[in-house]
């Protein structure tokens, strides 16, 4: 069978960018999460949530998570299937200090950001989502 080539000059129609790819992909999640877990390692209500030591897996879990709702690769699935992010915080307390706490430093791990990097339009929906999320984890009213 021969192969179908385009009419010269005619490009193939490329797949809407991203928001992943129009804040700049990998480097800019790396970069979010980091910072989160920075200011995750200093907070006294928030850091012993974590049973690991070592907050690096924790950083990468929520990269690849972040990086895959945002239209970034699927690793997070390939890796650990389903988010279904209710049901694995559970064993958690997380009531209104723990997710204002959370939203705390996810705020300063966005503002963190160049406004070249993430502007007004995609910081917006991202600190949008993440209020939304730190809300639908809450477990406990206090």
């Amino acid at each position: 069978m021969a192969a179908v080539s385009q009419p010269s000059g005619i490009q193939p129609a490329k797949s809407p960018a991203t928001f992943y790819d129009e804040v700049g992909g990998a480097p800019t999640f790396a970069q979010l999460t980091a910072r989160f877990y920075e200011e995750v390692a200093k907070d006294e209500l928030l850091r012993p949530l974590y049973p690991e030591e070592d907050l690096g897996p924790a950083e990468r879990r929520l990269r690849m998570f972040l990086e895959q709702y945002w239209g970034g690769p699927h690793t997070y699935s390939d890796e650990r299937g389903h988010p279904r992010l209710r049901m694995r915080h559970v064993p958690y307390h997380v009531g209104p200090l723990e997710r204002d706490a959370w939203l705390r430093c996810m705020h300063i791990a966005i503002a963190s950001i160049d406004a070249a990097t993430l502007d007004d339009k995609h910081r917006t929906a991202l600190l949008d989502y993440m209020e939304m999320a730190a809300n639908s984890l809450v477990n406990s009213p206090l």
